[in-house]
């Protein structure tokens, strides 16, 4: 390291400058990025199924943010990713308290790459909701939900 760093001084070139600091802040800004959801609002399938056994009065509101929604009592919105599924979202969640128990969905995909997850978690707690969760489906819906015979839509 200590015969790099004379290396580095000889390097006095205005352009490399112009090209490197671009990507020093692209890496900055990408490690400074966090998720919109914390640890404590990922649920495990497992609660969710236990949940989905409990009178529906007391069952959490369950939003598929997902191409489909597939888990029993879930409502469909549509991909997060889409602006106007987004609206949708935002306007029959107008009325529920914020409070309220609520857990989205997706599993479209590993949740690492999932476009639908963090626009339409953002939403909710953007909306102020105090008690939303993410369903936490790390790998996919058939994987983590379908092949493990839990409860599904009619």
């Amino acid at each position: 390291m200590k015969s790099l760093i004379p290396q580095l001084k000889k390097i006095n070139h205005p352009a490399l400058y112009l090209v490197l600091l671009p990507v020093l802040l692209v890496l900055i800004i990408a490690a400074q990025q966090k998720e919109p959801w914390t640890a404590q609002q990922m649920m495990p399938p497992t609660e969710l199924v236990k949940k989905l056994q409990l009178p529906d009065a007391k069952q959490p509101i369950i939003i598929s943010i997902g191409p489909q929604a597939v888990i029993k009592n879930s409502i469909d919105i549509g991909p997060g990713e889409n602006k106007d599924n987004l609206k949708d979202l935002k306007t029959r969640l107008a009325d529920v308290p914020k409070n309220a128990e609520i857990v989205i969905y997706c599993g479209c995909c590993p949740l690492t790459k999932c476009p639908n997850a963090r626009p339409a978690f953002t939403l909710l707690n953007d909306m102020g909701f105090k008690n939303h969760k993410l369903l936490a489906l790390l790998t996919n819906i058939k994987v983590d939900w379908i092949d493990k015979n839990y409860p599904l839509e009619k």
